[in-house]
């Protein structure tokens, strides 16, 4: 009967928003006392209101793709960011592709999370549960609020007009369609890990079983922001026709900042959970990891930044994020503060241990994160004081960031191979000859390609190389690889864990990864100019030559298309397109770049304005192992989801295993 009274009435999906609305506000209050008084139907009202609430949203959510689908320009978001005649995915797409609509997204991921939590939680501590369920609820109290008073996608418009103003051109894109789901799903995703720990520290209580069951969580959105910051990064280098795949632009730098803590909060778990050891540091970063999710929401949506990326430019809703921020991040470090001392830690270790290059790998994260996040805000600082503009751009982030990578991707090597507790580094650096020869001849090859101004080219080549080889060594060593029998090697990878196989991916796709990104920005090659029909430019070992120029009507756009024949001498390599498109709705222009890949690298040709008579500008790149970035970036997440597949990391504790001991450090003495 509901849905039929709201099928032509979208203030029914409002009422769907003010019942979530209410949920939310029982989902955090009554849990929390049912909690601190024993009270098991108190305690079990948390889950019951996270579903409901998560079922409440998602209609919402479906009514509002069904506007955009149907091009409802009743709804005021519709006539904003749609047109009758863009294409289905665009149309889709649009609804998340504004502020209201993709703030309706970023709350239904936010009670999708408290709802999985409910639903495949049930082997947790009700009281734990609960906790964690109702700070999950203040959350989602905060935002709907916040989408009801300032941002309701269901405003509804009295004159209805004939069509809608479309959507950004530069939205329109198949990479943008996918990036924001992926992308909130691990911002939002980040919230349970925040959630676990202000639960935890309620309690005041945190061990290995509470990493076991924050780990997964954390895991599910790492890979979600991963997938997210990806794609953004694919759709800025074909989309936007300038070459490159990362600007440092504040809102890029804004999800890669959560990215990097949640990344040590990962790594910062192994250790509670293997040895009781930095709990309170554990319980520091679940929280700075989705502060600084917040913190993104607040730069995206209170109109400080005037990027594509950006939805909102009005101060009243960046004053209500802000108070939310103010909140949230003040809240939980005031009760960190005051609860942190009580988390002793059990696990003492040694500097030279794998807690210790845990650890380690732990600081440099953080500090690399601060470090961008300085470099994010001081500009807006100063221009909010009124002191000047400044540009901070990618000389400081290549010059603050990149040396502080350096120790990590050492510690990705040889971290595992130490045993826990105390380790014996000498052994390690021992059994690690061949990677360091290899790593080395690397260097030594692209010193001699690239020549003697190459040098810090070559050594990012060169701990590639390290990464990806040392990656594979460590689970060489785990099946005791050329030591053992081969019925002994196959039964020994059988049993090893898949979360073990999840790290070994993972970190053989930041091997891969930075290749990709030495390989493009080192040994990139460049070349700018007017071309004619006919002409013909060497960019490096290529030769593009433009063959036409025609006119292409699309759905919604008109075009030019740039037809360009690449050869490497007389040997035909690729024809590329290039196109430079008008969308007559949004009066803008977009470039799509014409890209020939290989595993090689990329050809890339942009063309410009221009006509017959007087030509086109032309922009023509090889940019060597670019693929490699997206390959990386697909490994590192699927190594994730592999790691989301152990049991262990769902249910129960590890078991023993009888027989044999998985771990490396044995195999290293073994091999010693």
């Amino acid at each position: 009967r509901f849905l039929k009274e709201v099928k032509n009435d979208h203030r029914g999906w409002s009422f769907s928003l003010i019942s979530a609305f209410i949920l939310s506000a029982l989902q955090m209050s009554l849990p929390l006392y049912g909690a601190h008084k024993g009270e098991l139907r108190f305690m079990e009202l948390a889950r019951t209101t996270a579903i409901a609430q998560f079922v409440l949203v998602l209609l919402a959510f479906a009514a509002l793709i069904n506007a955009f689908v149907t091009s409802d320009f009743s709804v005021l978001s519709v006539v904003l960011n749609s047109h009758s005649d863009k294409p289905l995915l665009y149309k889709v797409s649009g609804a998340w592709g504004n502020h209201e609509g993709s703030l309706l997204l970023w709350v239904l991921i936010l009670t999708l999370f408290g709802a999985m939590v409910a639903t495949f939680g049930r082997n947790l501590p009700p009281q734990l549960r609960a906790r964690t369920l109702a700070i999950q609820g203040m959350i989602a109290f905060g935002f709907i609020a916040f989408m009801l008073f300032t941002s309701n996608p269901f405003e509804r418009v009295l004159l209805p007009p004939a069509n809608g103003q479309g959507l950004n051109p530069l939205l329109q894109d198949p990479g943008l369609a996918f990036h924001p789901p992926f992308l909130y799903f691990g911002y939002v995703g980040l919230s349970i890990s925040f959630s676990f720990a202000v639960a935890a520290l309620i309690e005041g209580k945190v061990d290995a079983a509470w990493a076991r069951w924050v780990r997964p969580w954390t895991l599910a959105a790492w890979c979600g922001l991963s997938i997210g910051i990806g794609l953004g990064s694919w759709w800025a280098y074909y989309e936007l026709g300038w070459g490159g795949f990362w600007f440092w632009d504040p809102v890029e730098n804004a999800s890669f900042i959560p990215w990097l803590f949640a990344t040590a909060l990962l790594h910062s778990a192994i250790v509670v959970e293997k040895r009781d050891a930095l709990k309170s540091w554990t319980i520091l970063l679940a929280i700075l990891a989705f502060s600084m999710s917040l913190l993104g929401t607040f730069l995206v949506r209170s109109g400080v930044l005037t990027s594509v990326h950006a939805f909102a430019t009005d101060p009243e809703r960046g004053v209500f994020i802000l108070l939310l921020l103010i909140i949230a991040i003040g809240g939980s470090l005031t009760l960190y503060t005051i609860r942190a001392p009580n988390l002793q830690s059990g696990g003492l270790f040694r500097p030279i241990s794998r807690e210790g290059g845990l650890l380690l790998n732990n600081l440099f994260l953080s500090v690399a994160a601060l470090t961008v996040l300085l470099g994010t805000l001081y500009p807006l600082f100063l221009d909010v004081m009124d002191a000047g503009k400044v540009s901070v751009g990618a000389p400081y982030f290549n010059a603050t960031f990149g040396p502080l990578m350096v120790p990590i991707l050492g510690a990705m090597v040889v971290g595992p191979l130490l045993s826990w507790k105390r380790g014996e580094l000498l052994s390690v650096i021992s059994a690690l000859w061949f990677v360091g020869l290899a790593a080395l001849g690397a260097t030594a090859i692209t010193l001699i390609y690239s020549g003697v101004e190459g040098i810090l080219p070559a050594l990012g080549v060169g701990a590639a190389v390290w990464i990806i080889i040392g990656s594979l060594m460590e689970l060489a060593y785990r099946a005791k690889l050329f030591r053992s029998s081969p019925h002994d090697t196959w039964r020994r990878l059988l049993q090893t864990p898949r979360a073990v196989y999840g790290m070994t991916i993972a970190h053989l796709g930041v091997g891969v990864l930075l290749a990709g990104i030495i390989g493009t920005t080192a040994f990139k090659t460049e070349s700018i100019q007017n071309m004619n029909i006919g002409d013909s430019v060497r960019v490096s070992n290529y030769t593009f030559t433009l063959d036409r120029v025609e006119a292409l009507k699309g759905p919604n756009y008109i075009a030019e298309r740039a037809v360009f024949i690449i050869k490497e001498g007389v040997n035909l390599i690729a024809s590329v397109n290039a196109e430079r498109r008008r969308y007559p709705v949004e009066r803008d222009v977009t470039t799509e770049a014409g890209i020939h890949s290989s595993w090689r690298g990329d050809l890339y040709a942009v063309i410009g304005e221009g006509n017959q008579a007087t030509g086109w500008t032309a922009r023509l790149y090889k940019n060597p192992l670019t693929p490699w970035i997206w390959f990386g970036t697909i490994i590192m997440a699927i190594g994730g989801m592999v790691s989301l597949t152990d049991r262990r990391l769902r249910i129960g504790a590890p078991a023993k295993r009888k027989g044999f001991s998985s771990s490396a450090p044995r195999a290293v003495a073994g091999a010693k």
